[in-house]
């Protein structure tokens, strides 16, 4: 347990989280802002971050107690070849659960823009409420330095993961080929391009059992407002720059490749995405849900009627509750798959409630 008195400062001060505090946002220095003296009630009664990040400490702090929960991914002799795979890590919070050991484990990947490593919020809490529902996670702290082709760089953050996953796989008590992704913006960028040909096939690991792209960012062309040689007409140097560091190569190439998901998206596994109605990645997510329907991929697409960008587990919003129907979904449809018919809209619950009543939810689209 933790003293709910504390501050996010003395929290993420203590030496039980010494390996991973300064991840609780990567490559952001919490110490010099404003929340740095406020408790987890205060960030949150006050909307400076969204979740329940008591929880997530809580939670932290009960896996740091066990002196099992930390991973390096890389070896310092790998760190020195280059120093952007430091501190790349995943951390284990198995469940409690007696039957999470039948059921797929979850790869959590944050959000963060590829400048930042959100933890804090769509890391630890969000692994709290999956740890709930019966699934044990592992969160990937992934690499957000470098100057040349970060997301493929990032994809091996996960095949790394993966590996020693299936390393140790009788020591987490699971069965290492069955998975379910789980990522937030930048990071739902990731777990969807993990589904194309750039990601499992590429390191020969097995297909996820299940994607949940929570407010994913997946189209070069939709960001481009289709208009890519007038844009590219525009770019800065810095805009050419940023898109070395991404992507490897012009913007205008990067949308022909695999970068651009929902057009290789054969290989993709069940999705359950979860989006606001006021994101402006919307679009991103009704795309990719089209694209999963043309091709006979099972999808849900769950649409909150109010909100913006960064819900991370909920908490306190329309959308609340949405781990736990990301796994109903994904149960009740691992024991039917072919037998997915048509599309189905349904209402949202703008009170925060987890009915399944028609009336109660907005903008559900289900084949």
């Amino acid at each position: 347990m933790i003293d709910d008195k504390k501050t996010l400062g003395e929290l993420l001060s203590d030496p039980r989280i010494g390996k991973i505090a300064a991840d609780a946002i990567r490559n952001r220095d919490l110490s010099r802002e404003e929340v740095w003296n406020k408790t987890p009630a205060q960030l949150r009664d006050e909307h400076f971050f969204f979740g329940d990040i008591g929880r997530g400490f809580r939670r932290l702090f009960d896996a740091a107690d066990t002196g099992d929960w930390y991973y390096p991914l890389y070896s310092e002799a790998e760190c020195a070849e280059d120093a952007a795979r430091r501190n790349v890590n995943m951390v284990w919070f198995p469940s409690n659960d007696p039957q999470a050991d039948e059921r797929p484990f979850i790869l959590l990947v944050p959000g963060g823009g590829f400048v930042n490593v959100w933890n804090l919020t769509e890391g630890w809490p969000v692994a709290a409420q999956f740890n709930s529902e019966g699934y044990h996670v592992f969160i990937l702290t992934y690499q957000i330095d470098g100057e040349e082709r970060l997301l493929e760089k990032e994809l091996g953050d996960m095949a790394r993961a993966l590996r020693l996953i299936r390393e140790k796989e009788k020591h987490f008590h699971l069965q290492a080929d069955r998975y379910i992704t789980c990522g937030f913006s930048a990071g739902g960028m990731l777990v969807c391009l993990w589904n194309t040909e750039m990601g499992y096939p590429a390191f020969h690991l097995a297909k996820p059992q299940a994607s949940f792209p929570i407010y994913p960012f997946v189209s070069l062309k939709l960001a481009a407002g289709d208009a890519p040689e007038e844009d590219t007409q525009e770019e800065t140097e810095e805009d050419k720059r940023e898109d070395i560091r991404l992507y490897g190569c012009p913007f205008t190439e990067a949308m022909e490749k695999p970068f651009e998901s929902p057009e290789h998206a054969e290989g993709f596994p069940p999705c359950a995405i979860f989006v606001m109605a006021g994101d402006e990645l919307l679009g991103h997510s009704k795309l990719l849900a089209d694209s999963l329907e043309k091709l006979h991929i099972p999808c849900r697409l769950e649409i909150g009627p109010e909100g913006g960008h960064g819900f991370a587990d909920g908490t306190g919003t329309c959308i609340a509750g949405w781990t736990e129907r990301a796994v109903r979904w994904y149960a009740e449809m691992s024991g039917m798959e072919g037998k997915h018919e048509g599309s189905a809209y349904e209402q949202s619950d703008s009170a925060g409630g987890s009915s399944w009543n028609g009336k109660d939810y907005q903008f559900i689209q289900a084949f």
